[in-house]
């Protein structure tokens, strides 16, 4: 993909990776404007996040985050239930936007139908937004239920949706919303927009619908640099048969560390472009 005429992401429609990683499309890398990269994939902590996409870890007990799955009074258990995103085409390709076509399935069955829109808009000579549209439809022919850690039996574990993975540096990057400071006071609560800040980098995250902002952030700072939309945040999100839920994230991309002020200015403007 390319923004401003410079190249800032790369998408991977196929891969071969193992089935333990639920394999399925993502972007990496990904860039600021000046080449910095801002995503990290097969990171040897946890080897299962690819870039930035969509993951889920429980949709009807299938497994399409990667990595091991939690089991109520087990813990993190290592499963044969792993799912894979398959890109089905491209229903529209140019340099700064796509959409794209994908069929979630588990045990060569079809559960989902995936409709996803990425695009590129410029913003300054130092800061770009990628939005991240994603339809999900229940093709299984029964009721499912998306599900995650946290309503699995681990507190504060609600992650699965959209979900970015930055590079991990030698400090934490900072964290904060319009009203809050650090990863306790914004992990798993809802706000309009959560920035993280690195080294010379800051990203700034912002639900780009009502529904999607009702969603609490899942966000992780110390342990690894990580944020993520929470579809199944306290309950499971049931997904009837033939029904379609729709979310959508807008990324600011910015060279330097970004303040409050100055991520809230260009998060209005990447929301309303």
């Amino acid at each position: 993909m390319y923004c401003a005429g410079r190249a800032v992401a790369r998408c991977t429609t196929r891969s071969a990776l193992t089935p333990g990683h639920a394999p399925r499309p993502h972007l990496h890398p990904v860039t600021t404007l000046a080449g910095r990269v801002v995503t990290e994939s097969l990171p040897e902590d946890h080897p299962h996040h690819l870039g930035a996409g969509v993951a889920v870890p429980d949709v009807a007990g299938h497994n399409f985050w990667g990595g091991r799955t939690f089991v109520r009074d087990r813990g993190p258990v290592a499963l044969d239930n792993h799912g894979a995103q398959r890109h089905d085409g491209f229903t529209r390709r140019e340099p700064e936007s796509f959409v794209q076509e994908l069929t979630w399935t588990a045990a060569g069955d079809p559960l989902l139908r995936e409709h996803r829109t990425v695009a590129a808009t410029a913003l300054t000579d130092s800061a770009w937004a990628l939005g991240l549209t994603f339809s999900l439809t229940n093709v299984s022919g029964r009721d499912l239920s998306i599900g995650s850690p946290a309503t699995n039996g681990r507190p504060g574990a609600a992650y699965g949706g959209f979900f970015w993975r930055a590079p991990k540096e030698a400090t934490a990057p900072a964290v904060f919303t319009a009203e809050g400071d650090g990863e306790e006071a914004v992990h798993g609560r809802r706000a309009d927009w959560v920035a993280l800040a690195g080294e010379g980098w800051t990203l700034v995250f912002a639900g780009a619908t009502a529904r999607t902002r009702e969603d609490p952030w899942f966000v992780r700072a110390a342990e690894y640099p990580g944020v993520g939309s929470s579809l199944a945040h306290e309950t499971r999100l049931a997904v009837a048969d033939g029904e379609t839920l729709v979310r959508g994230v807008v990324t600011v991309v910015a060279d330097g560390r970004l303040d409050r002020a100055g991520a809230a200015a260009l998060v209005r403007t990447a929301v309303t472009s």
